[in-house]
């Protein structure tokens, strides 16, 4: 190639060719850059049981010949969010390629996650708007309360009842001890909610009941810490192996036991333990979603004002209009100080 002027004369340059041109090495050996990004159509599907340090055991082929469990991390190409990361958690459905065998020291790479069901959130206060993710694709809540030693919290319990209204997943409350104290005043603050609640002594949990109740679904475990969530576990899944602590005797705390969210299969279902917690953030929560898991209040809204913040002192208040009048009878009484119970909740915090 020679190099012309505006004349068409080769001017200074035409002593120079292809040849002349010096080429720097790529001291890398990096590829040039693409922006197309691989389709993965011979990825696996599986289910993230359990993270640790940035590893990610998966569970593939369930209920197949060709079951088996893998170690993998995430693929590069996975992408980013807001915070400059993408957070597979326990629960996710993922795609993998790579070494899939699942043989001894074998890796894969996690490139998609699949399009979650539920996500089950807390903030780490009510005045954090930046949400963690606990656990993905769960559709029950197994609440675990002590009646006693540590002292049952109804408005933790109440938290747990919002997250989870929140997320769209059902609640199932369970109370331990029951040999230390009577329950039966702790439960009335619930008696407003369809909620199943099963009662356990400290060594004797109604394990077949429980595990019909889980049978099919993907239930995640919380409570506070102590409260004998991790035993339960351990009763249920007998090679768990959660770490189980006690009560301090002077604070009447709990000890953090579990210090990791990890799932468990339990016949066709699935529960997921999560470390314990003394609170609750809810900071992301949208109130909305606290009236549509009860149903009969939320048809009632409908003919509310616009903004009607449903509370007793809200004028011109349908849903507190039409309990007082009777049209939804003492259930209908319960449940609405429920509700108004939850949104006064919510309603403290900061958003």
């Amino acid at each position: 190639m020679s190099w012309l002027t505006d004349d068409g004369d080769d001017g200074d340059y035409s002593e120079y060719d292809e040849s002349s041109a010096k080429v720097r090495p790529n001291p890398k050996a990096n590829k040039p850059r693409s922006k197309n990004r691989p389709d993965h159509a011979d990825a696996v599907s599986g289910r993230v049981f359990s993270v640790d340090r940035g590893r990610y055991g998966v569970w593939v082929a369930e209920g197949t010949p060709e079951e088996r469990q893998l170690v993998a991390a995430k693929a590069r190409e996975l992408g980013k969010n807001q915070d400059g990361k993408v957070s597979v958690v326990t629960g996710d459905w993922v795609d993998l390629v790579g070494d899939v065998t699942g043989d001894e020291g074998s890796l894969a790479r996690i490139v998609r996650i699949q399009p979650r069901s539920t996500l089950l959130r807390r903030s780490a206060d009510d005045t954090d708007a930046v949400e963690r993710i606990i656990v993905a694709n769960a559709d029950q809540m197994l609440i675990v309360v002590a009646a006693a030693n540590p002292e049952p919290r109804p408005r933790l319990v109440d938290r747990y009842l919002v997250a989870a209204f929140d997320a769209g997943i059902t609640p199932i409350l369970c109370i331990t001890k029951t040999d230390l104290a009577d329950p039966a005043e702790f439960l009335a603050n619930f008696a407003g909610l369809d909620l199943t609640i099963f009662e356990s002594r400290s060594d004797d949990f109604p394990l077949d009941d429980i595990r019909a109740a889980l049978e099919g679904h993907t239930t995640v475990a919380v409570g506070h810490s102590g409260v004998g969530k991790s035993t339960l576990v351990n009763a249920l899944v007998p090679d768990a192996n959660r770490a189980v602590g006690r009560v301090n005797d002077v604070t009447g705390r709990g000890r953090h036991t579990s210090s990791s969210t990890i799932s468990y299969r339990i016949g066709s279902g699935w529960i997921v333990d999560t470390p314990g917690v003394r609170s609750f953030g809810l900071g992301h929560v949208d109130p909305a979603n606290i009236l549509k898991s009860f149903t009969d209040l939320a048809l009632l809204a409908e003919e509310c004002p616009r903004g009607c913040t449903h509370l007793p002192d809200a004028p011109d208040c349908t849903i507190v209009a039409r309990v007082r009048a009777g049209d939804l009878g003492e259930i209908g009484t319960l449940r609405l100080d429920s509700f108004q119970r939850l949104i006064t909740t919510l309603g403290s915090t900061a958003h």
